[in-house]
């Protein structure tokens, strides 16, 4: 009798944390479709014209201020919640595998089919790093995502044919998973921040031998959340001001005039001009047909364009939450030389 009313009640308490979840869901979905009414309407509350510079940069900042937050909200709760089910151990083994380079392969694919910018991403990385799996790996992840994905590759096929869409795939891919492999092997696990390694440290509690009530798992998931979330924030609002200002104020011009064939610094000059600035790939592909109509070379813009979803700066102050100077400085160089081989070789090839 007494087991029968302790099953009731805890029956009940599972319907009351699936209904608030289903509720939390129902929410966020609401307010992901929402963003772009959301941040024209703020824009025309404040009253600065959308069409000015002044009010595209904030349009920009209104948008995807809530739309990171929202994906970091749920991912890292995603990731609590999968984290009671999966050992840290069990992570690393499906994606680091049995060979050399193979979890380095599966992160890289993975960010085909994850349409992120490299803000967006960087929640799914530290949900990674949170799970126990290996640093080169996400490295892996945290390149191909927004660089190379099913929006860049269709809006390059649709605008230069399916060779180009196809040579990006090839070498965007070799610079995801080269770039984690030397990362990896690097062994700069130490150049994480403190609070990053605690939770590693920590490693799922949940195993098939130790189950979980499924309120203690959402509960689990909302910890997460308050945790991560609480920590990187303040720095997401700086770095997605920082790419609204550069969004809306830098002029094409300037960068067409020095993108053009002949010179041999034309690539290393347009992965700095683009390391500074903040785009995904529906956002910068536009601004590359733009920059080839005005004479620049394809290599040389479409290293700028890898360099402005794979390194943009915003995505290097969030980072810095999550990972120390020297680490980030090694990700920066190492990818940078492989978006220079892809624009070499471009500009070789075509």
């Amino acid at each position: 009798m007494e087991q029968a009313r302790t099953e009731a009640v805890s029956g009940g308490a599972n319907v009351r944390w699936f209904a608030g979840l289903a509720v939390a869901i129902f929410a966020w979905l609401a307010a992901y479709a929402s963003l772009t009414p959301f941040a024209d309407g703020v824009v025309r509350l404040i009253g600065v014209d959308p069409h000015t510079r002044l009010g595209d940069a904030l349009q920009f900042f209104f948008y995807d201020t809530p739309k990171v937050l929202l994906l970091l909200a749920g991912i890292v709760f995603a990731m609590g919640v999968i984290h009671t089910y999966i050992s840290a151990e069990r992570t690393r083994d499906l994606l680091s595998g049995r060979r050399l380079g193979v979890g380095n392969v599966m992160a890289a694919g993975l960010g085909i089919v994850t349409p992120f910018c490299s803000c967006s991403a960087v929640p799914l990385f530290i949900g990674f790093l949170q799970a126990g799996v290996p640093l080169g790996v996400t490295f892996s992840f945290l390149i191909s995502a927004p660089m190379v994905n099913e929006v860049a590759l269709a809006l390059l096929f649709g605008m230069f044919g399916w060779k180009v869409a196809g040579l990006y795939l090839v070498l965007g891919l070799s610079v995801a998973i080269v770039s984690g492999l030397v990362i990896g092997q690097l062994g700069l696990e130490h150049q994480l921040e403190d609070w990053v390694r605690a939770i590693q440290s920590r490693g799922a509690v949940a195993t098939t031998e130790n189950p979980r009530a499924w309120p203690e798992r959402i509960r689990a998931g909302i910890a997460h959340v308050k945790e991560i979330v609480g920590n990187v924030w303040p720095y997401i609002l700086a770095g997605i001001a920082l790419g609204a200002g550069i969004h809306g104020y830098v002029p094409e011009d300037f960068m067409a005039g020095i993108m053009g064939k002949s010179a041999w610094w034309s690539v290393p000059a347009a992965v700095l001009i683009g390391v500074p600035m903040y785009s995904n790939a529906a956002g910068v592909i536009p601004v590359v047909q733009a920059l080839l109509a005005k004479g620049a070379a394809l290599g040389t813009v479409l290293a700028f364009m890898m360099s402005v979803i794979a390194l943009s700066a915003p995505e290097m102050i969030i980072l810095r939450k999550v990972l120390k100077p020297q680490l980030i400085a090694v990700f920066v160089g190492v990818v940078s030389v492989g978006i220079l081989l892809v624009g070499y070789v471009f500009n070789l090839v075509l």
